[in-house]
């Protein structure tokens, strides 16, 4: 049980601080470098900003921050159940991830680089 829940609590204080610090204002965060240099959106872009909205109930706003970080926050949150389920219950809390499913995840975020950066897909950058 330390383990999951020693883990739910360091995300649980991440998020206080994103909440309590907001990433609208500039100089709390450092910038991204690949926009700073290039002024290419990365799959992150948005992130912090969409944990912000999260962490204020705003879920309209942060899936205009960052769509893919929202959904992600969704995945995490299952996961940290099923793995708190499974601590409680004495099961193996072991995941196996197949490598067809990293691939999947990393198509997906190169997808959703590409578009977020096309007028077209406008609607996804932050």
């Amino acid at each position: 049980m330390l383990v999951p829940a020693g883990t739910l609590a360091a995300v649980a204080a991440a998020f206080t601080y994103v909440g309590a610090v907001d990433p609208n204002h500039p100089g709390h965060y450092p910038v991204c470098p690949l926009y700073a240099v290039t002024g290419i959106y990365c799959p992150g872009c948005g992130g912090l900003r969409s944990a912000h909205a999260v962490a204020h109930g705003d879920f309209v706003a942060a899936l205009g921050d960052n769509a893919l970080a929202v959904v992600g926050y969704g995945v995490f949150a299952v996961v940290m159940v099923v793995w708190l389920i499974r601590a409680v219950r004495g099961r193996s809390a072991r995941f196996t991830i197949r490598p067809a499913l990293w691939w999947g995840i990393g198509a997906v975020a190169l997808v959703f680089s590409v578009l977020r950066n096309l007028p077209m897909g406008s609607f996804l950058a932050p």
